[in-house]
């Protein structure tokens, strides 16, 4: 967190995550999910490794992200990935985001995320916004030193 003295006094400065930091928490958490998924499907379906991957897999391994997603961001902000790589999700006044918000949030990284990511790159370019962020009305930011996002601060995009 920066602290920038705007003439006024002091305002509260916290920079938006990077696309990069934000792929690396997504991936973490597919990994972890998936293992679990693949874990789960497997013990169920009794059929080898190879032969296990199906639609229905596929499809579960969707709900199971959006359920973590939705449970985990909508409880504090973060899922293991994003503790991970230091981001956390938050809404426009820097808030905790509500299990609607999250869920919300969650639906297009979970299900649409080429379409979701590839809107927000092109429709909204330089917010560092998925369409599902927008639609939640949730930003995700680089997380505060003292792990904690005060109310109306000001973010800006990430360095370099």
């Amino acid at each position: 967190m920066t602290e920038v003295d705007d003439g006024a006094g002091e305002r509260t400065v916290i920079q938006l995550a990077s696309w990069d930091d934000r792929f690396w928490a997504w991936l973490i958490d597919v990994i972890l999910v998936g293992a679990v998924v693949s874990v789960f499907s497997e013990g169920v379906s009794g059929l080898p490794f190879g032969l296990s991957f199906t639609l229905p897999t596929v499809g579960a391994s969707g709900a199971a992200l959006w359920l973590y997603w939705t449970v985990l961001e909508g409880t504090r902000g973060q899922s293991a990935g994003k503790l991970v790589m230091d981001v956390a999700v938050a809404d426009h006044g820097g808030g905790e985001i509500s299990y609607v918000q999250a869920a919300v949030e969650s639906f297009g990284k979970a299900f649409l995320l080429p379409l979701d990511a590839l809107i927000g790159w092109i429709a909204m370019e330089g917010e560092y916004l998925r369409l599902f962020n927008r639609l939640s009305n949730t930003i995700v930011v680089e997380r505060p030193d003292d792990d904690r996002i005060p109310p109306g601060v000001e973010y800006v995009p990430p360095e370099g």
